[in-house]
């Protein structure tokens, strides 16, 4: 029976959505996250494959806002929920909602794609490079001091609840959206994400917790953790696990990270997600003592090259042409020549001879300005055609700070 490709109607989320779960492992979600994915779910945005009356596929796409280098908020189609059933593997289900999908980015006006992978070598062939990483960390506080800097003083804590400070949180967090490359600004509902607390998801840790840092009266930033208990022969072995912090500034951030590293019964702080240029690395007296790591994060696309390259800035003046390949979205494919500087840029098609060679994943890698063009050349990935062409693209590219995507989706 031949596979059909349809936007989801909205009678049929329930059936869709098992699908989705059990391709992610059969757990069935608490019923507090269940209702929030439907809630987002944004219906003439996602697609369901059936065979018959089967659901055989899943794919959607969020409307999102994501910071650009230069701090444009640029729209954003973040690809999510896709899944194929193990039973229908290799008939090129994948295949045919990523095709679906990118022309719907296109003809919305969509110059970028985003998303996060449970695999990410899957996305690679459509045309999907990693922009971002995030770094994780756990601090053994029986070891590790912070050196905080001045002024860390006149910040005041304030423990307050989780769902009772979700409304100020949610005002530092979009003071800090313009601010790093990466960032998504918040839809409606959007700001419920975070509250989410299933005990199950727990393990054996407490229900989040949240502590605002103030200053004058205002909050300057937060942070939502939760602290798990644990006790040995030698006395308390607890663990801090950080959700999320945020700060708007050095000392506020400084003040939230003194606080986790000093919480009672316990001898480490667990970092599950941070900018890899986050500011405690260097508030540490033994980052080898903080064991951090690092894991993909944003894996982006550029849906339409010209569109999307003009819609950043550079950070040092650039005149390049790139010759661009771009098999599965051939309206990118050719050369681009790129002028820009710290003011903005044009992006257009032009016959002149290419300055440098490389696939539309590499410019989706780049296009953040955390992954530098001179390390996907020294990879083979990116070929100089003019000399002198690679490093200047490469500072052009670059970001002051490191992308971040806290914004999980």
């Amino acid at each position: 029976m031949t596979t059909e490709l349809r936007v989801l109607d909205p009678t049929e989320w329930d059936r869709w959505y098992e699908v989705l779960e059990l391709a992610f492992g059969g757990v069935a979600e608490a019923p507090e996250e269940r209702a929030l994915w439907r809630d987002l779910t944004e219906f003439d945005r996602f697609m369901g494959a059936w065979d018959g009356d089967l659901c055989v596929g899943t794919a959607g796409a969020f409307s999102f806002r994501l910071t650009v280098p230069g701090g444009a908020s640029v729209p954003a189609g973040g690809v999510t929920m896709v899944s194929v059933a193990g039973t229908h593997r290799r008939r090129g289900i994948l295949t045919s909602m990523m095709r679906r999908q990118l022309d719907d980015l296109r003809a919305a006006g969509e110059s970028l794609a985003v998303l996060t992978a449970s695999e990410p070598e899957i996305y690679g062939r459509f045309g999907y490079g990693l922009a971002s990483f995030a770094a994780r960390a756990t601090i053994d506080t029986t070891r590790v001091r912070l050196s905080v800097p001045e002024g860390t003083d006149e910040v005041s804590l304030r423990l307050a609840g989780l769902e009772e400070s979700s409304p100020v949180c949610e005002e530092v967090y979009a003071k800090l959206v313009p601010s790093r490359p990466g960032m998504i600004a918040r839809l409606p509902h959007w700001e419920r994400e975070p509250l989410l607390d299933p005990p199950g998801d727990r393990d054996g840790a407490s229900p989040k917790l949240c502590v605002l840092a103030e200053r004058a009266g205002e909050v300057v930033g937060f942070a939502q953790y939760a602290i798990k208990p644990k006790w040995s022969s030698a006395g308390a072995d607890g663990s801090v696990a950080v959700h999320r912090l945020m700060g708007l500034d050095a000392v506020s951030e400084a003040a939230l990270w003194r606080f986790l590293c000093s919480v009672d019964l316990t001898r480490e702080v667990r970092i599950h997600s941070c900018p890899v240029d986050g500011a405690w690395q260097h508030l540490v007296s033994d980052v080898r003592r903080c064991a951090p790591t690092l894991r993909d994060a944003l894996h982006l696309r550029l849906v339409e090259v010209g569109a999307a390259l003009e819609a950043r800035t550079y950070q040092a003046p650039l005149d390049v042409v790139f010759e661009v390949e771009d098999a599965f979205c051939p309206w990118n494919e050719g050369r681009w020549r790129l002028t820009g500087d710290a003011k903005g840029a044009t992006c257009v098609r032009t016959a002149d001879p290419a300055d440098l060679e490389l696939s539309v994943r590499e410019l989706g890698a780049a296009y953040l300005g955390g992954v530098p063009l001179m390390s996907l050349a020294a990879a083979g990935r990116v070929r100089e055609r003019r000399e002198g062409a690679l490093v200047e693209a490469s500072v052009a590219f670059g970001s002051p700070v490191a992308p971040w995507l806290p914004h999980g989706f």
